[in-house]
């Protein structure tokens, strides 16, 4: 009953949800280099439109921690609306969001040493490079074959340009595909971008100076489809360990598909929500995109590093720790593999501590996202 009281307040809004995250995530910047990720997620379909989430997730570039949401916003998708879509502004189109995430990513992390936007192949757009805040690079894998200054091609200019470097690179499973290692190729250059002759863009600069990195895989095995990314950016490539730099970089956007699979099939199940109002939805997945973030979070400290130990603060509130001292006491066995092995007040500890809670034994593999909300909705219950 309380539950759908606050589903259904007109106080509690979506934007000062996402605010109040945000906030919190804009004290964890200070002095980071801020990788700001977005992309875009169905929360429920409708033939060729529905309704979808549009989140910004903040990631530590150093070691990959989870820093917390940056940013998230619900759009509505009408079928058949491509008509004319060249004549609007970007203001008026759906791809105002991305402009609008590269914002907020720079206001949340005025702190932060540098701020780089990260977004996949729907996020090229020759506004979103023109009116890039001053303070944030963008890097975006491009989706079209752009014109470039002197009539070349983007793609065919990027296909003529000397290897720079070979690295192997470990893939991560995805779904049909098993893990593997690739060798990628890397290319890269300094290119001016032409501004596009459709569409309201004329206020915009003829060219714009880009760098781009080609990173395409070398020999890939029988069945399985080779990478190729081109990745466009504002950040200096001149050398091919920047390429790579540039590259890894790239590969950290794996963190907002694991935190939609978080919200998805590997956890809240937003798709599968039965309630028809649109407020009172937004609401609660507003609510499973903070807790889910929270959750990536847990399952990117349980190992106790790369990087320096984040405070448990990251994702609890000073007041819990009370409450997991007495779970970690009373989980805790007789056996090595049975002690928390991070010290207390660390995010590390608060891991392990959900992680038994959800059902690991400590023994075997790692815990999953699955197995970390488990034990996160076991230890809020029991506040």
């Amino acid at each position: 009953m309380r539950l759908t009281r606050w589903l259904r307040n007109p106080a509690v809004t979506v934007r000062e949800m996402a605010e109040t995250a945000a906030a919190r995530t804009a004290e964890r910047c200070a002095g980071r280099h801020l990788l700001a990720i977005q992309d875009t997620t169905v929360v429920r379909s409708e033939g060729g439109g529905g309704d979808y989430l549009h989140a910004v997730l903040g990631v530590d570039a150093a070691d990959g921690a989870i820093l917390g949401l940056v940013d998230g916003v619900f759009l509505h998708r009408e079928a058949g609306r491509k008509a004319g879509r060249r004549a609007r502004p970007v203001a008026n189109k759906e791809s105002q969001r991305w402009l609008e995430g590269a914002s907020r990513a720079a206001a949340v992390g005025a702190s932060a040493t540098r701020v780089t936007v990260i977004a996949d192949r729907e996020s090229d757009i020759y506004e979103a490079f023109a009116r890039c805040p001053g303070n944030v690079d963008l890097l975006v894998r491009a989706a079209q074959d752009r014109a470039l200054e002197g009539d070349e091609r983007l793609f065919a200019a990027m296909d003529k340009q000397a290897e720079a470097l070979r690295v192997e690179i470990d893939l991560r499973a995805r779904p049909g595909q098993a893990a593997r290692q690739a060798t990628l190729a890397l290319r890269f250059a300094a290119v001016q971008v032409a501004r596009p002759r459709h569409g309201r863009v004329g206020d915009l600069p003829a060219t714009l100076g880009l760098y781009v990195v080609d990173a395409r895989e070398v020999e890939a095995p029988a069945g399985a489809p080779p990478i190729h990314w081109r990745l466009l950016t504002t950040q200096t490539v001149s050398n091919g360990a920047e390429a790579l730099a540039v590259t890894e970089l790239y590969r950290k956007r794996w963190a907002i598909e694991q935190l939609f699979r978080t919200m998805k099939t590997q956890g809240f199940d937003i798709e599968g929500i039965e309630v028809e109002d649109a407020a009172p939805r937004n609401r609660l997945v507003m609510a499973a995109l903070v807790a889910a973030v929270t959750v990536q979070q847990l399952v990117h400290a349980r190992d106790g590093g790369p990087g320096p130990l984040r405070p448990v603060t990251d994702a609890f509130e000073p007041d819990d720790l009370p409450l997991l001292r007495a779970h970690c006491r009373a989980l805790e066995g007789k056996t090595t593999k049975q002690k928390n092995p991070h010290p207390e007040g660390s995010l590390a500890y608060a891991a392990w501590i959900c992680a038994r809670l959800g059902g690991w034994t400590g023994y075997y593999g790692k815990p999953g996202p699955i197995v970390m909300l488990d034990g996160w909705t076991h230890f809020q219950a029991g506040k």
